[in-house]
This record gives C-alpha cells, structure tokens and sequence, in this order.
C-alpha cells in the first residue's frame, strides 16, 4: 500500500497519487519557501479559510500554507462535516473539493449557498469544461484544476478577499434597464419586480456592466473589475458567470440583458 509522502520535491505543484484510499502528496521545497516567505495582508490576517477535501494529507497541507500566508484555517473530509462547520464557523472563504466521496462537493456548495454568502473557490480533478460549468452553477465563485501550485491558490483567495464587501458607505442609485432593476445599496437584482436570487459573483458582473450599460467590455476588464487585477486564471470564467445571470434572468423574462459584444466581450443596453 502507497503511503502519505508530503516530502519535498522539485515541482511546485500539488500532486495527488490514489493508492488504494491513500494519497501522495508532494509540494516543492521552493513552493514553501515562497509561501512562508509572504507578509499576511490585513484581509488575510482576519479570514478565515475552510478546505474541505477528502484526501486528509492534502487538506492538511493546503491549510498549512494559508496559515503560512497569514489565514486561519480549519479543515473537513467530507460533505456533512463541511457543512456542519461551514454553518458553525462561518468562514470567509471556503476551499471545496469536488469529488468528494458520499456527498459530493455539488450538493455541499449549494448547502453551503442557502446559507452563506462565502466566497466559494471549486477544485477539480478534471479539466473539462462541462466541470467548470456545473461546479459555477452550484454557487461556486472561481474553480481550480488540480494539481495546482500553493502560491496560486493563496493568490486567488486573497483576490477575492480584496473585493468589495456589501457594507460600503457610498451609496449608489438604483439601475433600470428595461424590466431588469439593479440596487447596489441593497446588492438586489430584480425583473419585472420579481427579486431574483444571485450569487455575490452575479451580483458583481451585474453592477460592473450596468454602471456603464453603453459600453463593451472585455473579459480582461470584467475580470479586472470584478475579480481584481491581479487575479489569475482562465478569463473564461467571465463567460460561464454570465451564461448562470441570463438563465436566472430569463426565468423572469426573455429579454437579453447582457448582450454579446462579437470580437469584444459584454455589454448591457441603455438605461431607461
């Protein structure tokens, strides 16, 4: 039987080996170095970070290096114990596997959703796109493929950390465009007066594109304005987002909202 390994080795990735129900995991030596070397930001030093995943020796090491990075983290190994955590501790963030064994990493983000408006980061073992897009309808906010460096890992959460929260203290006038109602104050969305229920995410891209309804935006500068600009990953991720916002939308009404920008990105139509 293959045992636990976290020795260092020379590859700054997170690699997981099932052997039997062990796991190898192996994290370079300048990987940690890099991590333990980070000065925790003020975000980081008052958030708290779940990983939940139920290979124990990775969890394990992925909490350790968002301590490493200034986090307080706490760690489950399967769906029912991260919920119940989830809902005990309130974490900021929460790091979700999505092929844990029992109750799968799907059903736990949408549990987790019903009462949480926590950042959500989805990890898969694989990388096709119907992955992404199932795991981002279920309330998930970015998604990884394993394996993945620590250094990226630490990088995405404190991205979403740095985003801003729904206590501001400027207020902003409420947005129409058409029968679709747009209230940053109260980060509302509503069609033909019918609220419609959105992730912060959706919220988010909402807000950017409608305070600016007669402009293009690429996916660089959604991405920019949404998840940060120093936010790293796949600048698709803006078109799952919003193919998740027209669904919810159009549940309400046909008409398009967001409209695709051919060769550009996305934009909304004029206010009314």
């Amino acid at each position: 039987m293959c045992q636990p390994a976290p020795h260092m080795r020379s590859s700054p990735n997170f690699h997981e080996k099932r052997c039997g129900s062990a796991a190898q995991a192996r994290v370079s030596a300048a990987g940690e170095g890099i991590i333990a070397g980070m000065s925790p930001n003020l975000a980081a030093a008052a958030a708290h970070v779940l990983v939940v995943d139920d290979e124990t020796v990775l969890a394990g090491l992925v909490a350790n290096y968002l301590q490493r990075a200034g986090f307080r983290t706490s760690t489950a190994f399967d769906g029912d114990m991260a919920v119940e955590r989830a809902l005990a501790e309130r974490p900021d963030v929460v790091v979700l596997d999505l092929g844990l064994t029992g109750r799968d990493g799907l059903e736990v983000c949408r549990e987790i959703r019903r009462h949480s408006d926590c950042y959500i980061i989805m990890l898969t073992a694989r990388n096709e796109e119907i992955d992404k897009l199932i795991g981002l309808s279920s309330g998930a906010d970015d998604y990884m493929t394993k394996p993945f460096s620590a250094r990226e890992l630490v990088a995405r959460v404190q991205v979403l950390l740095r985003r801003p929260r729904a206590d501001r203290v400027v207020e902003e006038p409420a947005r129409t465009i058409g029968l679709l109602r747009i209230e940053p104050d109260g980060r509302r969305v509503l069609v033909d007066a019918v609220e419609v229920e959105v992730t912060r995410t959706e919220f988010d891209l909402l807000n950017v594109l409608s305070a600016r309804p007669r402009v293009a935006f690429t996916r660089r500068q959604v991405v920019d304005a949404v998840w940060g600009e120093d936010w790293v990953g796949d600048e698709h991720l803006v078109d799952v987002h919003v193919l998740h916002v027209r669904r919810k939308l159009a549940r309400e009404s046909p008409a398009v909202f967001v409209e695709t920008v051919r060769g550009v990105g996305y934009r909304m139509g004029p206010c009314r």
